[in-house]
């Protein structure tokens, strides 16, 4: 056995780079296969001691590579000093393990490919990098002691299908700064657990999903164009900083979701385009390869080993920092050949269809690994298609995420919302389209980063009318994503209003505050979220059609619309009533079946919520039609623009 030991792992102790190998041959036919998921264990930098002696063991893929060095501090950047040495397994894979180097230490590969092509490339699998503009690795313990037991142990309950989920989206650079307008000004992950943890909780959202914060070098980007698929960005501090940010939103029961994107990566020098001067992570067909959208590289889905890279990188978060989903970037792109491509630009599959078949593969083999190895976290899939079976498992033929952004919901509603009221009517079957095929997949609503950007105007000037109108239309379109069935998304500052488009440079208009409309909306935000998480019939069935029922669409003329959301107990059900024009309605009837219904729990025309308080109902006025079939009127008052919901 210490033969075959010493054999696999090529001792040598005679030259400046010992010849060390952390892996095996299992290790390697599974990364090649595009089955090795814990990649991060052996590749990249890892402090180990050989022969009794310190020093750091380095592994990287580059198949096309003639030499690869480790260049740093530690040579003084001179390439030839420290060579890595290549397999004999001719897997392209180059490691060895360098004495003395310890944590702390800066470096990259210097790599010399065909016909001499030189290049000086980041660590794929480094933990930790330099703040850009620099982009060198740094050697990094990512140990760390979590506090999170509590959360841990409850997850499964709290990450269910059937629990509420309330989703604040955060850019966390813009959420807040130290100078408010200035870019290159970062609050640390430790100061913003301080301002964003309590924030999160006295708001009331379940979940905060974090914009990527994968290393990105360049920051309009909002970090979707990532290099480092393995590293916490530097801007915030090191890897335990983003631990303890988890870690503080854990310990306050809030989950955290980080924006995953293996779609597309940029062709910084320093990144995985052309990493050992030949198309090694990126198609080298540019019909695949490259993504006219975004000026960035497609992954090649179908080499091992960069499945494995994807898969493990998912999984590393999940794992060393107890992420609680990860949310699925782009996934149109990753599955359609034809995506943003015109005729010509594309090949069809081997079958003569625009499916990219090797990335459904991967899609589905994520999904597989993520929820055998975690099965009480979700994945989310941003899919803006009609792809089929987006949520439904791989076993019955779906792609296997936990959830699909609806956004089909997400244009027709604010659509509906942008229209002046008076023509409201003629879009309501628009309007109640989502139901119609809410049930194909578990669909979560979003409202996200996306619709308040590049001209699209904030939320709050998306609504028609005066201040007053824009207000109450903004609490009226908030009522009824929180009362629709599915999980919620919320991008930060359209809790309170904010009246300009986001902006990555600078932090919300926290000053909106100080004036009422602004501080009362948030408020009601906050109500809903207490609603959404303290009444079963919003979330115990939102994705089963036994916890959805249209009691009223026949009122078109004046836009009133009636829903019912059902809990497990018919006594927890409630009543939605939307009244979506500037007309007050004094005793409106309403026949419903079942529970009668008699306590008004929630008025979005409320004083407290910047509303006019004129219209509400302190007692339900009801008439029994037929006590047999539990048939009931209901005679309501029905305030502006404004929804009630009874119970």
């Amino acid at each position: 056995m210490k033969k075959k030991f010493e054999e696999e792992n090529f001792i040598d102790t005679s030259k400046p780079v010992w010849s060390y190998s952390l892996l095996n041959a299992e290790d390697v036919r599974n990364f090649q296969h595009g089955t090795n998921y814990r990649l991060y264990e052996k590749f990249g930098s890892h402090h180990i001691t050989v022969n009794g002696t310190g020093g750091m063991y380095f592994c990287v893929w580059a198949p096309n590579a003639v030499s690869v060095n480790v260049i740093g501090n530690f040579n003084d950047w001179h390439a030839g000093t420290h060579p890595l040495t290549a397999r004999w397994d001719k897997s392209g894979i180059w490691e060895g393990f360098i004495p003395g180097v310890g944590f702390g230490e800066i470096y990259k590969y210097h790599i010399t490919g065909v016909n001499d092509i030189i290049t000086e490339k980041t660590d794929p699998f480094a933990n930790y990098c330099e703040l850009r503009p620099r982009s060198a690795a740094i050697t990094w313990d990512i140990s760390y002691q979590w506090h999170d037991k509590s959360w841990m142990r409850k997850r499964k309950k709290n990450n269910a299908l059937d629990a509420p989920w309330s989703v604040y989206e955060v850019h966390l650079a813009s959420w807040q700064r130290p100078v408010p307008d200035d870019e290159e000004s970062y609050n640390t992950y430790d100061q913003i657990a301080e301002r964003l943890v309590p924030y999160v909780k006295n708001m009331g959202f379940t979940h905060v999903e974090l914009m990527p914060v994968m290393e990105y070098p360049f920051d309009g980007s909002w970090g979707y164009q990532c290099t480092g698929y393995f590293a916490a960005t530097s801007r915030f501090g090191d890897p335990q900083g983003l631990m303890r940010l988890v870690d503080a939103f854990h310990r306050q029961d809030i989950g955290v979701i980080l924006d995953w994107v293996p779609s597309h990566f940029p062709n910084d020098a320093h990144g995985l385009y052309m990493f050992d001067g030949t198309h090694t992570y990126e198609y080298a067909d540019m019909r695949k390869g490259f993504h006219p959208d975004w000026n960035s590289y497609i992954f090649n889905y179908k080499r091992g080993e960069v499945k494995s890279f994807l898969i493990s990188s998912a999984m590393f978060w999940l794992d060393k920092y107890h992420i609680d989903g990860i949310r699925v970037d782009a996934v149109s792109s990753i599955l359609k050949l034809d995506y943003s491509r015109n005729e010509g630009e594309w090949e069809p599959n081997e079958m003569g269809g625009n499916g990219n078949l090797e990335a459904i593969a991967f899609i589905k083999d994520l999904n597989e690994t993520v929820f055998r190895d975690f099965p009480d976290v979700q994945t989310i899939a941003e899919e803006s298609t009609d792809w089929p079976g987006v949520s439904t498992p791989t076993w019955e033929g779906g792609l296997g995420f936990g959830m699909k952004w609806m956004m089909g919901w997400m244009h027709d509603t604010l659509d509906f919302f942008k229209a002046d009221p008076i023509s409201r009517k003629d879009l309501q079957d628009k309007f109640c389209f989502s139901m119609m095929y809410y049930y194909d997949e578990n669909f979560m609503l979003p409202l996200s980063h996306d619709e308040v950007v590049h001209g699209k105007s904030p939320m709050l000037y998306k609504m028609p009318g005066d201040e007053w109108q824009k207000f109450a239309n903004l609490r009226l379109m908030y009522t009824y994503m929180w009362t629709h069935p599915g999980a919620k998304l919320l991008f930060m500052g359209n809790e309170f209003g904010q009246t300009t488009e986001w902006n990555y440079k600078s932090e919300l208009d926290w000053p909106l505050l100080q004036y009422d409309a602004h501080r009362l909306l948030q408020d009601c935000v906050k109500d809903l979220n207490a609603l959404l998480t303290g009444h079963p019939a919003f979330y115990q069935q939102q994705f089963d059609t036994a916890g959805f029922e249209w009691v009223d669409l026949n009122h078109r003329d004046e836009s009133v619309m009636v829903f019912k959301r059902k809990a497990l107990k018919a006594n927890e059900d409630v009543l939605v009533v939307l009244n979506m024009t500037p007309v007050v309605r004094h005793d409106w009837e309403i026949e419903v079946t079942g529970k009668q219904f008699t306590k008004e729990i929630f008025n979005s025309d409320s004083t407290k919520y910047w509303g006019t308080g004129t219209v509400y109902n302190p007692d339900i006025k009801s008439q029994i039609l037929d006590r047999e079939q539990k048939k009931y009127k209901l005679i309501v008052n029905l305030p502006a623009l404004s929804a009630i919901i009874l119970k």
